[in-house]
């Protein structure tokens, strides 16, 4: 964090509170030591004018009478909210001329104007800023239209699904829960009234789309977590057990500082390599994450997943044997 994102932060709790917040406190959230506290409170009390009041021993606050009227001059942002916006100004940009271009023109429009703020005045060089989409599938549009339309109305849908894996076309009668952006592709999660479960589609394999006039089925939010984010990936389902893998040092450079996992658990080792643990239900996906790691990966449990791991690599080591 560095002293802008820190300043940012320190007024946002100053402001949110009408009791003092302890030094304490300041020091945990705002990562630093005592001396920098009292730097950075200076310079918002000197440099900035705020109404900050309060000692090191009663804790720090803006003055009620003076709080409202006080902002930091200017928009500062995070790293993180300013990657977001260049993020979403990206991706408005690349809507040309389809539905959604002249409405969501002016919320484009504000973007520009509050990076153009961030950067005092002068205007962002946007063209140097890149989002690379990664093995994005192609989409129905009118497909895609039907789905979301599906999930925020809260309405059925039926529709062909052509499965990937079986090469099979099956009907679908179902409750949409939730559609998911990720890794650069759509994914629609379910109720499936014929199989009564939880279900995930890819929205680039659904066709034939039907809007029902019946209102979905709505799922509690705390089960759709537990099922559909409770393993590793895309794959739903209850973690069936937890893997652990062990990365080479030079790998461990990068791997440390990933989140595979909302719940992943990880430790450098003695020498230097790192070890990752995480929940997973279908082992399809994780085993493609860390076979990208080569020789720089190695899985150490469970024994099945050891295995599936050991007879992919066989299989593919067999296609470059001399013939």
């Amino acid at each position: 964090m560095d002293r802008y994102e820190r300043i940012t932060v320190l007024h946002r709790m100053l402001k949110s509170t009408r009791t003092a917040v302890p030094m304490s406190k300041l020091m945990q959230e705002l990562n630093c030591s005592r001396s920098t506290v009292y730097r950075l409170i200076a310079f918002l009390r000197d440099a900035l004018m705020a109404p900050v009041v309060g000692d090191s021993e009663a804790g720090f606050s803006y003055d009620p009478q003076e709080s409202e009227r006080f902002e930091l001059p200017g928009v500062w942002l995070s790293s993180s909210e300013l990657h977001a916006l260049l993020a979403t100004q990206q991706l408005l940009a690349r809507t040309g001329s389809g539905v959604l271009s002249e409405v969501m023109a002016p919320l484009q429009q504000r973007i520009e104007a509050l990076l153009n703020e961030q950067a005092g005045g002068k205007p962002w060089p946007l063209e140097r800023v890149r989002v690379i989409q990664h093995r994005i599938r192609k989409l129905d549009e009118s497909v895609f239209r039907a789905v979301a339309m599906a999930v925020l109305e809260r309405k059925q849908l039926r529709f062909e699904y052509h499965a990937r894996i079986t090469d099979q076309n099956t009907w679908r009668w179902v409750s949409p829960q939730r559609i998911t952006h990720y890794r650069d592709n759509w994914y629609l999660d379910v109720w499936d009234h014929d199989r009564e479960a939880l279900r995930s589609f890819s929205v680039d394999r659904i066709q034939k789309t039907r809007l029902l006039d019946e209102a979905a089925f709505d799922v509690p939010d705390e089960q759709l977590d537990s099922h559909l984010a409770g393993s590793y990936g895309i794959f739903a389902g209850e973690p069936k057990n937890w893997a652990t893998i062990v990365f080479s040092a030079r790998a461990a450079r990068w791997v440390a500082d990933e989140r595979w996992h909302s719940k992943q658990q990880g430790r450098f080792l003695p020498d230097g390599r790192y070890e990752l643990k995480l929940p997973y239900s279908n082992g399809r996906e994780l085993l493609m994450d860390v076979l990208h790691y080569g020789a720089d990966a190695v899985i150490t449990a469970p024994v099945s997943l050891r295995e599936q791991a050991r007879l992919l690599l066989g299989l593919a080591y067999a296609n470059y044997a001399d013939r």
